[in-house]
């Protein structure tokens, strides 16, 4: 038996909002919580409902293609995603995920009801022979997914949106490349230069101050693609020091097909540095801790800028290139 739907997908929707708490452990009363979902959860509301509306009855490798109705019974009251097992019910046959369940404290926020330790064989069984398409269908994937491989896929889908690459403040900003490109150009006020070599300077009155700062993120088009240059400082360990480095707006697949090259110096000193751009998928503190890029201590860049070594006037100049 597929336990009972729910009453109508409006009665869904005012669910989702509220949490039934029970008043004292063991007792059936429960009172209203009133329930503010995270900006993340948005996302997800929409693409699962954008999943409703495209999908089809139709027979397949792996079963049936959902329709509306099973899409709905898979659908968590509270969350609005899709459950996966464990998909907890009620003894009334309301379903529940198994993260939503801890926060109502085991009460059905359908009927009240205490959920107890029940498990919906069923609607797992019935999950088990669904084929989804993926969530971001409307950014060019076109694939369908048994409804358990679907998730994992939906994680590393090349389609999935990119977070905005600005190092100067954490933008929650997400899109495709062009999106992405005028985001930062019209919203950060980025520079955009065109061609495949580049120098750079970067200047700092009273270095000794600062143990961490970011400069302004520099984009490059080349070859067709955009390049972000990156240079902080930041604490190695107790030893201050510089780094630069260059991620690449796209896939790491793609990031491997070119190289580059970073050189600063002074004095009849060189100091320079080889690799590959790291994709924008890694994050620009998950690169910089690596260590991924130019490291430059303090001591050796102040020596480069000249002077009395009061003030960082580094320049970093480089090239990118396209493997054969």
């Amino acid at each position: 038996m597929l336990p009972v739907p729910f009453e109508s997908n409006n009665n869904q929707v005012k669910s989702a909002n509220i949490i039934r708490i029970p008043m004292a452990p063991g007792g059936g009363v429960c009172k209203d919580v009133i329930e503010s979902h995270p900006k993340t959860l948005k996302y997800d509301v929409a693409t699962t409902k954008m999943d409703k509306n495209i999908t089809r009855v139709a027979t397949g490798k792996h079963g049936i293609q959902s329709t509306n109705g099973v899409h709905e019974l898979l659908e968590c009251p509270v969350c609005t995603t899709l459950m996966y097992p464990p998909i907890h019910q009620c003894p009334n046959g309301h379903t529940l995920c198994s993260n939503c369940k801890v926060r109502v404290h085991n009460c059905c926020p359908t009927c009240r009801v205490e959920m107890g330790n029940i498990r919906c064989l069923a609607l797992e069984k019935v999950a088990e022979s669904l084929e989804l398409p993926c969530r971001h269908q409307t950014l060019g994937c076109h694939d369908i997914f048994p409804y358990y491989s679907k998730l994992k896929h939906e994680q590393n889908c090349r389609f999935r949106p990119y977070n905005c690459p600005y190092a100067g403040s954490e933008c929650s900003i997400t899109g495709d490349i062009p999106y992405l490109v005028t985001h930062l150009k019209d919203d950060h006020n980025v520079d955009m230069h065109d061609g495949c070599t580049f120098n750079h300077r970067y200047v700092k009155s009273n270095p000794h101050e600062v143990e961490n700062a970011t400069w302004m993120l520099t984009v490059f088009n080349c070859y067709g693609r955009q390049f972000c240059l990156h240079f902080e400082a930041f604490q190695l360990g107790m030893a201050p020091v510089y780094i630069s480095f260059l991620r690449f707006m796209g896939e790491d697949s793609e990031a491997k097909k070119f190289s580059y090259s970073l050189e600063v110096g002074g004095y009849g000193r060189k100091f320079t540095w080889q690799g590959v751009p790291r994709s924008i998928r890694d994050s620009h503190r998950k690169v910089r801790d690596s260590q991924d890029g130019l490291v430059i201590p303090r001591n050796l860049a102040l020596f480069f800028s000249g002077g009395e070594r009061q003030e960082l006037k580094l320049r970093v100049s480089g090239r990118i290139w396209k493997e054969q």
